[in-house]
């Protein structure tokens, strides 16, 4: 039992147990190179770490479903204040989160530094124009992990120009924003509390996932050697690639 006063156990545990069965936990070689395996970093780490051609792409392997995992962590935040109460919503489009009844729309990112200078001035104008068509509206900029703890007005610099600072558009730390949320200042304090325990009940009732890593074999079959077969993966419509092999 969690004894949130602000959620639900009920809908805590659903919500938990709705992120990590989500998780992956398996990988094919059409999905290992989704997104085009870089051979040339592969030969480089591998080289350098002194690691066995296996360990390195195993690394590889693991990093692309952390990658994909870490998506669903951003699910968990966003979407457990709709739980929390029903002024918050999550749309299909726009902000992340809305409170229609206050007029607040959220932005809300996992690091502080996630967002580059052309990002960041996107988000800012976005803001700006949400605030023209309501004048009542606060923007804020929700940051999980933040430099510190803070709810304060942001300013960007745009052009070169430094934006004057908006008490209608806020940076926010994920500490304040509970607090704002469930009128608690120690609320996000008391979920990291009991999530480990909440994560541990879910996954106790997961049933067995499939893990599934087939890379390996797939691998082998274009070449039994790792590193080769690496290299034909991205560069096999290459010129003088037909019969490479890696000496």
């Amino acid at each position: 039992m969690s004894n949130l006063d602000f959620i639900s156990d009920k809908d805590l545990f659903n919500h938990v147990y709705d992120t990590v069965s989500s998780y992956s936990f398996s990988m094919n070689l059409k999905e290992f190179n989704k997104n085009l395996i870089d051979p040339i970093k592969l030969t480089f780490d591998s080289v350098v770490y002194n690691q066995e051609y296996k360990e390195t792409i195993e690394n590889e392997v693991l990093r692309q479903l952390d990658k994909s995992n870490s998506n669903l962590i951003g699910y968990f935040h966003q979407n457990i204040f709709k739980y929390i109460s029903s002024n918050w919503q999550v749309p299909e489009h726009g902000y992340d989160i809305v409170n229609e009844k206050e007029s607040i729309y959220v932005e809300m990112k996992n690091k502080h530094n996630t967002m580059n200078s052309s990002s960041s001035a996107k988000t800012f104008m976005r803001m700006q124009n949400t605030i023209i068509e309501n004048p009542s509206a606060v923007c804020m900029l929700v940051e999980v992990i933040a430099k510190k703890s803070q709810n304060k007005p942001w300013a960007i610099t745009l052009d070169g120009h430094k934006q004057n600072a908006n008490e209608q558009i806020r940076r926010v730390s994920i500490d304040k924003f509970y607090k704002l949320v469930t009128k608690d200042k120690l609320a996000f304090k008391k979920l990291c509390d009991v999530l480990p325990t909440v994560i541990k009940e879910a996954v106790s009732k997961l049933k067995d996932s499939e893990k599934s890593n087939t890379v390996f074999k797939e691998l082998q079959d274009l070449s039994p050697d790792l590193l080769t077969s690496i290299y034909l993966l991205s560069f096999s419509k290459y010129e003088g690639f037909n019969n490479f092999k890696i000496n």
